[in-house]
């Protein structure tokens, strides 16, 4: 048998021999480039990104795990690529989850399904939270469906999309482990960016944002606030300080040196993103999030120990002055006595005239009806004029008294049954050390909701959705952690 020749094994370009494939080549470079030409820039962007999108969704349609993925890595750099970027990305998340439902639905066209992801008491709790944020649509003080078009999804749809998505098909030791390690790695970056705003300055890109308005709440007293690629500095203050208290605990649970070192870097970062923020409220978040760890820990050296630490901390920025001549430090001690600090004295101005106008609303004023989005959808309402500044003051006011007991329920549902897993359910070290980090870190986000609306930005959101997930699928989970440790043995926890 002769070898073939391999300078004469057919390849794609022999098609282009073709005359009739290379005139059509030609004709449809010509028309693309006619597009482009009367499209302008934003037509040229999706014309180049067609075939991507093409070969995305094939890879989608055979493995809908893929989509989840890349919701998280986007979810931490969607809001800061607007900065960059002349188009509109506001809905790149809202189309990812969707695409990864559409990809389930020809996934399993000739597969059975399982449905207990749907069904589990976390999805229906926030089916039943989205089921209230639609009927929100017919209420009577609402003036605009624009509102509640852009406000409901922060508030609703992110949670009832993410939520069975990571019970189906996140739900495997290796998926949590990826999670955790994308949080890791993009906070770690999150921590660089915004070591480059302080120390070489704002890129021109974040520097026009800031003329544009930014400076208000981020340059104060002549120092900028970092808000690195976040939305703004209040997000990533909390969201540095949640994954700040994660990486803590998983790095007093781990106990290869390899992960170690990873945590120890991420936590050094997380910390050091939520001071440079200068967000006070942020500092809320390890803190509280420490006591639910020395709770559930029921070791008593430990709790005595974490209990001093905690107590020193609290004096420290409280009775002390000490280190007032940085900023940072300084801005945080502002935390602890709030009765001194004038923007603390109109937030409760602003919740007595929410009090007032909602006794008679039990519904509230409409979903994007208060806030600052409603300044730009809704700016006839009542609710407009004041600021909402809380998350839970966001809910109080957009669905009503109603509506915030359902969703302090739903929270508080969680907590109880994510403590309940956590002390009497898991077996090994490791699972309920995450377990744990994943609980108090979101009980951290949820304190520090009081102070901020954090809980439905970008990309909080979706991290505690996630993190609430794990945290009830984590006997699962180690279940298949034991069967699948046949090189080292898990310790068990008596």
């Amino acid at each position: 048998m002769n070898a073939m020749n391999p300078f004469r094994i057919p390849v794609g370009a022999d098609k282009l021999k073709n005359p009739a494939i290379f005139l059509l080549v030609i004709l449809a470079a010509f028309a693309i480039g006619y597009i482009i030409a009367i499209g302008g820039l934003n037509v040229a962007i999706i014309v180049i990104a067609l075939p991507f999108v093409i070969f995305s969704l094939n890879r989608l349609i055979n493995n809908p795990e893929i989509g989840l993925t890349f919701a998280f890595i986007i979810n931490f750099i969607l809001m800061g690529l607007t900065r960059y970027l002349p188009v509109k990305l506001g809905y790149v998340m809202d189309i990812t989850l969707i695409l990864i439902y559409i990809a389930l639905f020809f996934h399993y066209f000739n597969k059975k399904l399982n449905v207990k992801p749907f069904t589990n008491d976390l999805s229906i709790l926030s089916a039943i939270w989205f089921a209230y944020i639609v009927c929100e649509i017919v209420n009577p003080e609402a003036i605009s469906m624009s509102a509640w078009f852009a406000s409901m999804r922060g508030i609703g749809l992110y949670m009832v999309l993410t939520i069975p998505l990571v019970f189906l098909l996140y739900n495997d030791p290796k998926h949590l482990n990826r999670f955790l390690t994308i949080w890791g790695v993009f906070s770690i970056l999150a921590s660089l960016k915004a070591a480059q705003q302080l120390i070489l300055g704002p890129d021109p890109w974040e520097q026009r944002w800031l003329d544009g308005g930014g400076a208000v709440t981020h340059i104060l007293w002549g120092k900028l606030r970092a808000f690195s690629f976040y939305t703004d500095a209040g997000q990533f203050g909390a969201a540095q300080g949640q994954i700040g208290l994660v990486a803590t605990v998983l790095l007093i649970n781990e106990k290869k040196a390899r992960k170690r070192i990873f945590w120890f870097f991420v936590m050094v970062a997380g910390y050091y993103g939520m001071f440079v923020s200068g967000t006070r409220g942020a500092i809320s978040v390890p803190f509280s999030g420490f006591v639910l760890y020395l709770l559930i820990k029921r070791n008593y050296q430990a709790t005595i120990i974490g209990g001093f630490l905690l107590i020193v901390i609290y004096v420290f920025f409280r009775y002390t002055t000490i280190g007032n001549s940085n900023y940072q430090i300084f801005r945080m001690r502002t935390a602890f006595v709030p009765e001194d600090d004038a923007s603390y004295q109109v937030r409760i101005k602003n919740q007595r005239i929410f009090e007032q106008y909602l006794k008679t609303r039990p519904f509230g004023g409409g979903i994007g009806h208060a806030g600052a989005r409603a300044k730009l959808y809704a700016p006839g309402s009542y609710l407009s004029t004041v600021a909402t500044d809380s998350w839970f003051v966001l809910i109080w006011a957009e669905t009503g008294i109603i509506g915030l007991y359902l969703h302090l329920f739903i929270l508080g549902y969680f907590i109880g049954k994510g403590m309940h897993i956590v002390m009497f359910q898991l077996k090994t070290k490791e699972m309920r050390g995450k377990a744990t980090a994943l609980l108090s870190g979101v009980v951290g986000i949820i304190i520090a909701s009081y102070g901020n609306a954090v809980l439905g930005q970008f990309p909080t959101g979706l991290v505690v959705y996630a993190s609430m997930a794990y945290v009830f699928m984590s006997p699962s989970i180690e279940e298949k952690m034991i069967l699948e440790s046949k090189e080292e043995k898990l310790e068990i926890i008596s």
